[in-house]
């Protein structure tokens, strides 16, 4: 039996989750996009594209570890190359958040949008380098980054939607 087969049920889990919330984020971009504010468009690569994308990974590392390999260390390898690519992604947008004016990023901003992010990448590539001596133990960062990386995107989507309700929906208009 596969050191994999134990984790069935939480990638189902994960790995469905990520895929409705992929769904739902993007409903509530097109609700957002009905009342548009100035610097939107430049907030939205900023702030939402990562988070669609931090969900993507999380549903991308939960189907690598459901593939068949040979190896279950070919499934952590795989995570890893994730973990790598979401690393050399995030550079995009902390640039975009840098530049963007319609938004002033706050401690919690830069924990969820920058920090744990990073983090969650970080762990990915660790525990593929990991898996070359302890691949048991690894299969244990792989779960944790993508769950991280999943909370990440529930946050950070909530966070989008309360800002929009309870900020920017209850200013008055600017006259023109």
């Amino acid at each position: 039996m596969s050191a994999l087969s134990e984790w069935d049920s939480f990638y189902v889990i994960v790995g469905s989750a990520a895929g409705a919330l992929i769904g739902l984020q993007f409903v509530v971009m097109t609700l957002m996009a009905e009342r548009p504010t100035p610097g939107t468009a430049e907030a939205g690569r900023a702030f939402a594209t990562p988070t669609v994308v931090h969900f993507s990974a999380s549903l991308l590392v939960a189907a690598l570890v459901r593939v068949p390999w040979p190896q279950p260390v070919s499934a952590i390898w795989a995570a890893g190359a994730v973990g790598l690519c979401g690393l050399v992604y995030m550079a995009l947008p902390v640039q975009r958040m840098r530049r963007q004016r319609a938004y002033q990023m706050d401690w919690e901003d830069r924990t969820f949008h920058v920090l744990l992010p990073f983090l969650a990448y970080i762990l990915l590539l660790g525990s593929g380098l990991l898996s070359f001596t302890h691949p048991d133990v690894s299969l244990f960062g792989v779960g944790a980054a993508a769950l991280l990386l999943l909370f990440i995107g529930i946050h950070n989507s909530w966070d989008a939607v309360a800002y929009q309700v309870y900020v920017l929906r209850n200013k008055p208009p600017r006259e023109s």
